[in-house]
Parts: C-alpha cells; structure tokens; sequence
C-alpha cells in the first residue's frame, strides 16, 4: 500500500479502542481528519503468528497515517509480528502495556507488563531491530493502588534507555484486581500532572496524553505541557468534534468535511464496494454502519438517525443509501 511520503506529527490520535476501531472505523474517522493518526485495536501476537495475518492486517489507503498496535510479551513474535505490520504499510508499532483485563493478563501482557520494565525493553529492542518505523509504547501511570511517581518514571526511563522515543501515557492507574475494564477507565483518578512530570523529566521523548479528554479546548490546554493528546471513548461517541481538528491543530486551511451529510455521502461509495467484495455472508452494513451511530450527537433529531440506523430490518437490505435516509429523517424529526 502506499505510504504517504511525509507524515503529520502525532499532535493528535484517535486510541486503540477493542472491538470499536476496526477498519471500517478507521475509514469513517479518515472522512472527518485527515492528519488525526490512527490505531487499529489491539492484534496479539498468536493472531499475526498462527492466525490469519490478512484478516488482522488488511486495510484501506486512505487510513494513513496508521498505526498498529500489538499485545504480546515475547520479544520474537513481537519482532515477526512488527515486521508484518511494517510490510503491510502502517506507519508505526505500539506495543499495549495499558489494557486491564484479566483476559489480556492471563496472556502475561497489558498493564501487568510495567512490573517488568526490563522486558518490555527487550521487547521494544527486538521491534526497532526488526523494524524501520517508529515502535512506541501505551502505557499506564501505575499499577493499582501506587501513586509513586517513580514507578512509572523508572519505566519510562528503561524503556527510552532501549530506544523508545514515543510514550502514550494514559493517566490513570491501571488496578488489576477486583475493576473491570471499563471501571479501570473511570474510577482510578485521572492524574495528568504525571504526564506533564514524565515531560519535564524526559525533554527529549514524545509524550502523548491520553484520558478522559472530552474538548478540544481541553486539548488545548494539554498541548501546553506535552507533545500530542489521544482522544479515546469521546472520538467513537461524538466523532464530529474531529471535524475542525484539522484547521485548529495542524494549520490545514482546508479544515475538515464541510458537513456531516458529506461524511455521510463520502462513506458510501466505501461502503458500496466492501458490500461487493464481500458479499452478504461475509460482510454485513450493520458491521460499518454502527461505528457511525454517534455522528449526529447534540443535533434535533438525532435520535431519529439513530433510530433508521438501529433497523435491523433496513440494515439487512444492505442498501448503502440508507445513510441519506436517515439523515433526512433527522431533519423532519426536527
């Protein structure tokens, strides 16, 4: 595939969000931004090693800049995995030290990896030796109940002695027992003063913020203090607060889609061609159509888009124009 010659700065990126940011996501958020990077969700390393690579590879052009992120804790098939992903054209390697869930740590891998600084720093050394793009690394501001700032300190600085110069520091802590992941991204307290810290301490390294951040004004504010901010669960549920990213944080006097119909209008030829490749059985509208529910939130009528989009029996129809229809129910609903 090809990649683009010069790439954005990764001031602002969309995070790696489990079972959200597949393909199809990726291609809806590419209509809004065009400089915004990119995550695929977390692909383990047995997916790429023993599993079908062109299904947790595969992705469309336009997607650029792209990054993937890996979960996995052997520093070989991390290396092969990372090779793979440099083949397939993405423009970056994470590596995830910051999922929770019992089921990623029963994998040795997530979270629980910023107990073994060291080899994750194997880990990034095997990547970058197999690699020629930037290998960056997600990670946690501690792990459960320690606030202590030298922990994730220490980390950070193992990590960068190994060649990391990229950090995604999401920040909070990351308690192992006894929260669900989705009280992992609530009920530890959001710290940023510690990514600002991290910052001040590693002047050199790439510190990119991620929590919690709703606006793009609180961007703003972050921008002032570290080199990028990630944008998680606000992105997917309201994605148009990405439409003026692109004039308000990379100069691009462009600016983004002039309205949400042409979002809409631009996805349907993407969507008419993934249908035809496909087929029904292999592919259903409902599996493109439903990271694009929260596109109209805070408009009159949205509820009504919503409502179209939710028909289980229009969506089996499979016809791509139902975008339009629901749009232009919205604004009789209103």
């Amino acid at each position: 595939m090809e990649v683009p010659s010069k790439l954005p700065s990764r001031r602002l990126s969309v995070a790696p969000m489990m079972d959200w940011t597949d393909r199809h996501c990726r291609v809806f958020h590419r209509q809004i931004t065009r400089h915004t990077w990119l995550y695929t969700e977390m692909v383990t390393t047995g997916a790429l090693v023993y599993g079908d690579v062109e299904r947790h590879l595969r992705y469309d052009g336009i997607e650029h800049p792209v990054a993937l992120q890996l979960g996995g804790s052997e520093p070989a098939d991390l290396a092969k995995s990372a090779k793979l992903g440099e083949q397939w054209g993405y423009e970056e390697i994470n590596l995830n030290c910051g999922c929770p869930s019992e089921r990623v740590q029963k994998g040795a891998f997530g979270a629980c990896l910023m107990n073994e600084p060291q080899l994750v720093a194997d880990c990034v050394k095997a990547m970058r030796d197999a690699v020629s793009i930037d290998v960056t690394v997600k990670h946690r501001i501690g792990i459960d109940y320690n606030e202590d700032y030298g922990y994730v300190r220490d980390f950070v600085g193992t990590i960068a002695d190994a060649g990391c110069q990229t950090f995604i520091v999401h920040a909070r802590n990351a308690v192992l027992k006894g929260l669900s992941p989705k009280e992992n991204r609530e009920i530890p307290p959001l710290r940023y003063q510690v990514a600002y810290e991290l910052k001040r301490d590693f002047p050199d390294l790439e510190i990119i913020i991620n929590g919690g951040i709703k606006t793009s004004d609180e961007i703003e504010s972050h921008l002032q203090h570290v080199d990028g901010v990630m944008i998680g669960r606000e992105a997917y549920h309201n994605p148009w607060l990405m439409a003026d990213w692109d004039a308000r944080f990379y100069g691009d006097e462009q600016g983004g889609p002039a309205s949400r119909e042409q979002v809409l209008e631009a996805m349907i030829p993407y969507i008419r061609a993934e249908l035809e490749r496909y087929g029904p059985l292999g592919l259903r509208l409902n599996s493109i159509t439903r990271h694009m529910l929260g596109l109209m939130a805070g408009m009159p009528g949205a509820r009504a888009f919503r409502q179209l989009l939710s028909d289980s029996r229009r969506l089996a129809e499979g016809n791509p124009e139902l975008l339009l229809e629901a749009a232009g129910r919205m604004r009789k609903a209103a």
